[in-house]
């Protein structure tokens, strides 16, 4: 890493950061796939498995020209700037969509389950190539994957989980695999858990609280949902570090295997999407299956379309 990018392949770093804010906004494909199908995925792996909290020794020195040129060697070295950049997308893409789709899932949930099922149906399309079902083991390691998506993607399981921060912590802890894992979203491992909804508007209203305390208004408003979002970025980072050794070991070791199990597990949580689309479409009419059509359709391009024009810059 030579820590000297030109500013736009910086720029092209923030923008794929983006798309995986916005794919971990929605419950549908996963940030780590648009990592892989943009072409940052093993650098995103071996930039957080590199971070060294070592580094905070410069601190008390920071003053001196060679404490500080160490500090930023060191940095450069663990690929900060590139997190800096990319961390910088995903936040902008989550706090913004999160709001549309909490919007979207409240006023057109069947169009918006549609819209998830072309998202995961394509990117399981898109990494099919990486499939490898040439022996026994790897066809069983298919199944399981598939058949647990299929069991743990049921409304059931949704519909009995608690809102709590404790259990957000877990949630949390448990949705930061779709930063890294290339198959299934952080957001639907939130939506599994029966989180989406109650996050999705918890953050929408902390940033409209936080909106108003820059126009006067009072702090208390931030408060309950500040609490909710700290307990689930403190299991973010718990699962981040733990997740991230472990799939990086993972793909060094057994990466044809790892990646068949990924995608499996993308192809059995399409029974959700598939679900929540039947449930919420009372009445079968042409015009509705058209629609429903059309924005899976439009799910899928978008996934395709990432594949095909993202992936110019290679930083891995």
């Amino acid at each position: 890493m030579s820590g000297r990018e030109s500013m736009r392949e910086w720029f092209v770093v923030y923008l794929k950061g983006m798309f995986m804010g916005a794919a971990d906004a929605v419950p549908g494909v996963s940030g780590g796939t648009i990592a892989l199908i943009t072409g940052i995925y093993e650098r995103l792996i071996a930039a957080i498995t590199a971070l060294d909290p070592g580094v905070l020794r410069y601190l008390p020195r920071v003053h001196r020209r060679t404490e500080r040129a160490e500090l930023r060697a060191a940095l450069v070295a663990m690929d900060i700037p590139f997190l800096l950049a990319l961390g910088a997308g995903i936040v902008t893409a989550l706090v913004t969509v999160a709001q549309v789709m909490h919007y979207a899932f409240e006023t057109y949930p069947g169009l918006v389950a549609a819209l998830f099922f072309g998202l995961i149906a394509a990117s399981a399309i898109v990494l099919y190539d990486h499939v490898s079902l040439d022996t026994p083991r790897r066809v069983a390691v298919a199944v399981f994957g598939f058949v647990l998506a299929f069991a743990l993607s049921g409304p059931e399981v949704s519909n009995s989980m608690p809102n709590s921060p404790l259990f957000v912590l877990v949630a949390g802890s448990i949705a930061i695999a779709g930063m890294i894992l290339p198959g299934i979203s952080g957001a639907f491992f939130l939506y599994v858990l029966g989180q989406y909804e109650y996050l999705t508007g918890t953050l929408t209203e902390f940033t409209d609280g936080f909106v108003g305390l820059l126009s006067g208004g009072s702090l208390d408003v931030l408060i309950e949902p500040g609490i909710v979002i700290l307990a689930f970025g403190i299991g973010a980072l718990v699962g981040l570090f733990s997740i991230a050794y472990a799939i990086r070991w993972a793909l060094a070791n057994y990466r044809e295997a790892t990646l068949t199990f990924l995608v499996s597990l993308m192809v059995g949580a399409l029974r959700l999407p598939a679900t929540e689309v039947i449930n919420n479409t009372p009445v079968v009419t042409p015009t509705a299956i058209g629609s429903i059509l059309a924005v899976a359709a439009v799910g899928g391009a978008l996934v395709l379309l990432v594949d095909r024009y993202t992936a110019d810059i290679d930083f891995s």
